[in-house]
């Protein structure tokens, strides 16, 4: 298996363009592939673009006449139909839609390939991780969903156990969605509650149904959770659960908008704690999937100068074996390309200034504490169902 983790990036998915003011601006897969290279991480990965998903890859996870009706969109935006999810506030309908969005997911569906064939240990497509959009509908500025796209490639090429670690600030309903019933696949989503943030699902029982009874786990968190209660959920589910699934491949997606600074969610977590969550990722994929496979998305993340390109450059540089020293300091010639792109004054360093520690979960819990309420309700659902203590 080569010895360097692969980047999947293609310029083309600038063209990801929902117009101006939505929060999804393109500029910050650009600004994360400038600190990618400032930080010289280029020459540590093996940059790589990939095909466009075409309609056979689509139709793995999407409908035949959803598909359709986005090619239609993307030629006309104006006749965009709203019962498919185009055209509306969330997802506008824009010229070339279904082409850039065909791009993205080809990426995607491109690292799982390399990482399942052996060409590499380790794959980020950081432009990836667009989890909501539905088998016949555009959702949550999500129009065709990559991750699940990788993940139904993967099983099409024979792999029998896949994990997907999903810990973006919102569900991911999509990919849960697609596996619902798919014994072969273990979802995971850490989220801030449903109560309080899009898209109102992902309670902890949300368990899956018939022969994927059990294959979905959602740890809902309070509004306001910060690093410590984080990891702590965190690290009380995720690890046991894939140690005893051992999957083939783990496909995680590190959506940034956890992150105290970010303007459409509710949590408060730093970008050392996201750096955290990356690296333990990282070691459990060497730990729990043959031979270290593992497919890092990004996502959602809506800071698109301070806290999106810092936190993805860390994710590259983990899957990369060569990670950022969270003191080092952002080059200039970074920081000026920012403020020339959105008159936004850049961070200084890669870090946030924050050392997060957790309470492991065996050392106890609080049951008026609602952070472990939220934990202690995932395990109690789910853990039993795959033959585990809670």
């Amino acid at each position: 298996m080569s010895g360097r983790a692969r980047l999947m990036w293609d310029e083309a998915v600038t063209g990801y363009d929902f117009g101006a003011g939505h929060p999804m601006d393109p500029v910050r897969l650009a600004l994360t592939m400038g600190l990618v290279r400032a930080f010289g991480l280029d020459g540590a990965v093996d940059v790589r673009s990939a095909r466009s998903a075409g309609d056979s890859t689509l139709r793995l996870v999407h409908r035949e006449d959803y598909v359709a009706a986005v090619r239609a969109a993307s030629v006309d935006p104006g006749a965009a139909d709203e019962a498919y999810g185009l055209g509306t506030v969330d997802d506008p309908a824009f010229a070339g839609m279904h082409e850039a969005s065909a791009r993205i997911a080809g990426l995607s569906v491109g690292a799982a390939e390399a990482v399942w064939r052996g060409e590499t240990a380790h794959a980020v497509n950081f432009t990836g991780g667009l989890h909501h959009a539905m088998p016949g509908s555009a959702s949550g500025f999500c129009v065709y969903n990559d991750p699940a796209l990788a993940i139904a490639r993967l099983l099409e090429l024979g792999a029998e156990r896949v994990a997907y670690v999903d810990v973006d600030v919102h569900h991911g309903d999509g990919v849960q969605a697609a596996f619902w019933e798919d014994p072969r696949v273990l979802t995971v989503s850490l989220h801030e509650h449903p109560r309080t943030l899009f898209p109102q699902t992902g309670w902890p029982e949300e368990t899956g149904d018939g022969a994927g009874a059990g294959g979905a786990v959602n740890v809902a968190l309070p509004a306001g959770t910060g690093d410590a209660g984080w990891l702590r959920a965190f690290h009380a589910v995720v690890p046991e659960l894939l140690a005893d699934f051992r999957p083939q491949v783990l496909v995680t997606q590190h959506g940034a908008d956890t992150h105290f600074e970010d303007p459409l969610a509710h949590l408060a977590v730093s970008l050392d704690a996201q750096r955290a969550v990356m690296t333990a990722c990282h070691d459990l994929a060497h730990s729990c999937a043959e031979d270290g496979r593992w497919v890092a998305l990004g996502g959602g993340g809506y800071a698109v100068v301070d806290v999106v390109p810092r936190s993805w450059t860390h994710l590259v540089g983990i899957a990369a074996h060569a990670p950022v020293d969270p003191q080092s300091v952002i080059p200039s010639s970074w920081r000026e390309e920012a403020y020339a792109r959105t008159r936004q004054s850049g961070p200084a360093r890669m870090t946030d200034g924050r050392t997060p520690s957790w309470k492991p979960w065996e050392d106890g819990y609080d049951p008026a504490d609602r952070l472990d309420q939220a934990v202690l309700a995932t395990r109690r659902s789910v853990f039993p169902l795959r033959g585990l203590l809670t």
